[in-house]
């Protein structure tokens, strides 16, 4: 087999982690995965509770819009915004949301 075509490129074996990593940077695709993640992921953030109540999850313009079927729920979560976003800074990183707007 001559080192010509596809198995030139790279010599080296990465982590498919990595691999997809780098994938998602040459395409600038980095915060768009981590949006989707975010709303993915919205029932195992903030819970059982809070997420049975949740009817629509979205972003946009760094804002993530949260509406809820209780009015209870609605005032807890804007209660804990800050803790939200925290934990949201934790797990996805600065700069996927400024803000949280409960509808």
């Amino acid at each position: 087999m001559s080192n010509d075509g596809y198995f030139s490129r790279k010599r080296e074996v990465a982590p498919l982690e990595s691999a997809f990593n780098d994938l998602l940077k040459a395409y600038r695709l980095e915060g768009k995965f981590r949006e989707k993640s975010l709303v993915h992921d919205w029932p195992d953030l903030v819970g059982k509770t809070i997420g049975d109540r949740t009817t629509s999850v979205f972003i946009r313009d760094k804002k993530l819009f949260v509406k809820l079927s209780s009015g209870p729920v609605k005032k807890e979560l804007l209660m804990n915004k800050s803790k939200v976003l925290s934990l949201i800074v934790e797990k996805y990183g600065a700069g996927v949301i400024e803000d949280l707007v409960c509808l």
